[in-house]
């Protein structure tokens, strides 16, 4: 792999700039804080482009991602489009040999994710996905008293999110374009799960739910599933869940908790109550303050691995995890059955 002099040498662009969320701007500017060069952006929006040149003066601007990859030397491409197109705009980057950050999901099956990291390792650049969150303080505390031994070896992490409400009418909702209702939170869930649970995936059993709004939305039969849940069982012989829903008015609370061998962690954006009891048999709560989240590190990381060969942290076989979970829920949900894990 090519290896830069330094984090300047390193020309970034994005592939979608898109008004929700202000993305594009958003992942420039870390790439800018992280020392590379923000160089070029693709939009299919001419109006979007020309916001991108009031962001960033003099940045290249291009219709396509077949225009910018053949006029401009950009190094770096972060993805930020809609799910179902991750895997083919990714593709295309890697085999003209720029390096790639999707947007997560890094894809929505397996076989795309395999495609992306064979491509990748062929033409021996950088495949990664936009797991900042990895850097939450909602995981950055939690992991710090698993480490410490606080709540003794984990034994299950359940995970649940949503409530009682007719989706929006974005490409979110749209199963083809988005995966289904577990691959927006779900993904980012997931990945906080297998940080907690740190063991190899055994078997994943997968439960879907439609028919509640699909006649009021305008995706129809295409809109995601109303529920969806998700149980996996580890080598270690932990398992976990993770629910998101659109049909519970009442959805389990605590919404993140992990239950240990010496007792269980309940988990709040802002702060970890950790249970257990004394020598005596009495409960005892103690709350802890989550640290500052630093999702900053992930294109710092990612410049210091070009530039230093440091250890890239979010590795697309690291993302394609959550993915292989995801894919095998919806074949467990149509057979019925649990389905044993092909990556671990």
């Amino acid at each position: 792999m090519k290896r830069y002099a330094k984090a300047s040498a390193i020309k970034v662009g994005v592939i979608g700039y898109g008004g929700a969320f202000n993305m594009g701007r958003a992942h420039l500017n870390e790439m800018k804080k992280a020392g590379m060069v923000p160089t070029a952006v693709a939009e299919i929006d001419e109006k979007r482009l020309a916001v991108a040149t009031q962001d960033f003066p003099g940045i290249e601007t291009y219709s396509s991602v077949t225009e910018m990859l053949r006029k401009s030397s950009v190094d770096l491409l972060a993805i930020i489009t809609p799910h179902n197109t991750h895997a083919k705009l990714a593709l295309q980057c890697l085999n003209a040999g720029r390096h790639v950050v999707s947007e997560k999901p890094l894809a929505i099956t397996t076989a795309e994710c395999d495609a992306m990291i064979a491509a990748a390792k062929k033409k021996k650049v950088v495949l990664s996905t936009y797991h900042n969150r990895h850097w939450d303080g909602i995981i950055l505390g939690p992991m710090e008293h698993i480490r410490k031994g606080h709540i003794g070896k984990v034994v299950r992490v359940d995970v649940c999110m949503g409530g009682y409400g007719k989706p929006g009418d974005w490409w979110r909702t749209s199963k083809a374009i988005s995966g289904g209702i577990l691959y927006d939170w779900g993904v980012h869930l997931l990945e906080y799960t297998l940080q907690i649970v740190n063991a190899d995936i055994s078997e994943v059993s997968g439960y879907l739910w439609s028919g509640v709004w699909a006649d009021q939305t305008k995706w129809k039969k295409d809109t995601n599933e109303d529920e969806g849940f998700v149980a996996v069982r580890y080598a270690s012989g932990a398992w976990s869940t993770l629910r998101i829903t659109s049909i519970d008015a009442r959805p389990i609370q605590p919404w993140f908790k992990v239950v240990g061998t010496k007792g269980t962690m309940v988990i709040e954006w802002g702060s970890t109550e950790i249970i257990t009891q004394d020598a005596e048999g009495n409960q005892v709560t103690t709350r802890y303050a989550n640290p500052n989240s630093e999702g900053w590190k992930l294109y710092q990381n990612i410049a210091d691995h070009l530039v230093k060969a440091k250890p890239l942290v979010i590795t697309g076989e690291w993302a394609r995890r959550p993915i292989h979970i995801l894919d095998l829920a919806h074949q467990s949900s149509k057979k019925g059955c649990a389905l044993k894990a092909q990556y671990k």
